[in-house]
């Protein structure tokens, strides 16, 4: 009998069917379709990038004139675009000053980043939440006015708070749990529209 990824489903298959480089791009997917987040020539950071699905997504919708560039410890190898620029470094020790240099003014800064998970619920929620907070520090210095932010957090109890600070810079707040996201994930994702420059 043949071995199976528990981690296969419709998703995955349809992914694979689609040449998307991961099943985590129907959820991108799914939030721009009723947020509108990335336009065509858009200037997207896409946090977090690897492997590589939500700036396959993101080139294909900003087009030739538009920017991507992606963050993460780990370079998509399967990924390449002229229109596309990876920074290789970890979020929590990158300084926000020395992006902003690098990569200026951003129209969407995305973040799909996730703790390597323990299993321990609290830890993992804390984890999540610091990766959060710094792709907000990050937003807050590189989005253009009336720009857009996606960002993944775990819920947990601190969640609310987050969700308050937030709201401090964007006009629109919203919570969307997509269909992409596994039963068993607490993530959900934190939409931030029309920045407050």
């Amino acid at each position: 009998m043949p071995k199976t990824n528990k981690w296969d489903d419709h998703y995955t298959a349809r992914a694979r069917q689609e040449k998307w480089l991961a099943r985590s791009v129907y959820k991108l997917e799914e939030i721009d379709k009723k947020h509108r987040i990335i336009q065509k020539n858009d200037r997207i950071l896409d946090l977090g990038c690897y492997p590589g699905s939500w700036s396959q997504y993101c080139v294909h919708k900003v087009g030739p004139h538009g920017d991507v560039v992606g963050v993460d410890l780990q370079r998509p190898t399967r990924f390449s675009a002229p229109n596309f620029t990876f920074i290789e470094a970890d979020i929590l020790s990158l300084e926000t000053i020395w992006l902003k240099k690098e990569v200026k003014g951003r129209r969407a800064i995305l973040s799909d980043m996730a703790p390597r998970t323990t299993g321990v619920r609290s830890t993992d929620t804390i984890q999540s939440l610091a990766l959060a907070e710094k792709a907000l520090e990050i937003a807050v210095a590189l989005l253009e006015k009336n720009g857009s932010f996606l960002c993944k957090v775990f819920e947990g109890e601190d969640f609310k708070s987050f969700r308050t600070k937030v709201s401090t810079h964007f006009k629109d707040i919203s919570i969307m749990r997509p269909s992409a996201v596994r039963k068993r994930s607490r993530e959900v994702f934190l939409i931030g529209l029309k920045f407050i420059q």
